[in-house]
């Protein structure tokens, strides 16, 4: 075992970000912090190429670790009452794998930081590492300030079974994209026994509707279990601690290629760009001016190893690209209306 270290989840559909993100990570947090990419899905070649130019990261292997989270988290989703819903109803990530990142809590590293591949990281996280010699679980993220109508875990319900008022519930909700932890925080028998709380005391309950299948509403739920000790920076007493993070969101300043919160300009620990493809990305990468917030920024550190291969120039797509994107954009649609 390993005493840290950094989880990422991606395929080659994220290529460029996983790129862009590992260099990040080398020149902000450090060149020597062993990094281990979880398997998306086993679309991996270049991925593989990539692991393989790089002497700290490696792939994760343990496919056992990862096929018993597909199955809890299937399990749990296929109980849930939209289950049964008209197939136009399910969610475009209905099925997928973003769960899988939850193995990090299986892997080599006795404590670790994750990080979604669409997202670089900005600094240091020496403070997470210290967070998590006093708690189980820490975040970065605002999913606690939305509304109370749209925050993934249900307040009206958690308010009655928990006995808990909405300023304690809010202290312990939070997204995925972000966080750090311990192995076998959860795993084993914990999992088989919030299955059984889920399907027969009608726990799915706890979570809105409308953020079925997703892995930030069901990571919420799973980390209620046991009470761990959580901290959020965005939650922390300290103002400095309290930043954005959000591409399309939060202002930054960026100075020398490091974004700071535009307000006092406080460091971050990472930039999302929660809102888009990847595809989104990869045309970025090809030269085309697609509309990303801190679109500069993300091609610095995605070329950072190649700057010959940095486009020098961004330019609009053709009407026959943007008709024909449309078309398949439509064609999809329909098939997945059919089906």
């Amino acid at each position: 075992m390993k005493s840290f270290g950094i989880y990422t989840l991606a395929n080659d559909a994220v290529y460029d970000q996983l790129v862009a993100l590992l260099n990040s990570i080398e020149v902000n947090v450090g060149k020597d912090i062993p990094v281990c990419v979880i398997p998306y899905n086993q679309q991996l070649d270049l991925v593989k190429q990539e692991i393989k130019s790089r002497r700290n990261v490696t792939l994760f292997e343990d496919w056992e670790a990862i096929h018993r989270w597909d199955n809890f988290v299937n399990q749990l989703w296929d109980a849930h009452p939209r289950a049964n819903e008209s197939k136009l109803n399910r969610p475009g990530w209905y099925k997928g794998f973003v769960h899988r990142k939850f193995a990090s809590f299986n892997g080599e590293f006795e404590k670790f930081v994750f990080y979604d591949a669409d997202s670089l990281a900005m600094k240091p996280i020496d403070d997470i590492i210290q967070k998590l010699d006093t708690y189980d679980l820490v975040f970065n993220d605002w999913e606690h300030a939305k509304p109370r109508e749209k925050t993934q875990l249900n307040l009206d319900v958690l308010e009655r079974v928990m006995q808990l008022t909405e300023a304690d519930l809010r202290q312990k909700i939070h997204c995925d994209s972000f966080f750090g932890s311990k192995r076998l925080l959860f795993g084993g028998k914990d999992l088989d026994i919030i299955k059984e709380k889920w399907i027969e005391e009608r726990e799915f309950e706890w979570i809105r509707e409308g953020s079925w299948w997703s892995s930030s509403g069901i990571f919420g739920y799973i980390t209620l279990y046991g009470d761990p000790r959580i901290f959020n920076f965005t939650l922390s007493h300290n103002a400095q601690d309290r930043t954005g993070n959000c591409a399309n969101a939060d202002p930054f300043i960026n100075i020398n290629n490091i974004l700071y919160n535009q307000d006092g300009l406080k460091p971050i620990h990472r930039i999302h760009y929660m809102s888009y493809s990847s595809i989104d990305f990869t045309r970025l990468c090809q030269g085309e001016a697609v509309n990303i917030d801190y679109r500069d920024e993300f091609l610095h550190y995605r070329f950072l190893k190649e700057p010959e291969r940095k486009p020098k120039q961004l330019r609009d797509p053709s009407m026959v690209s943007q008709m024909n994107r449309f078309l398949k954009k439509s064609r999809k649609k329909l098939e997945r209306m059919i089906s």
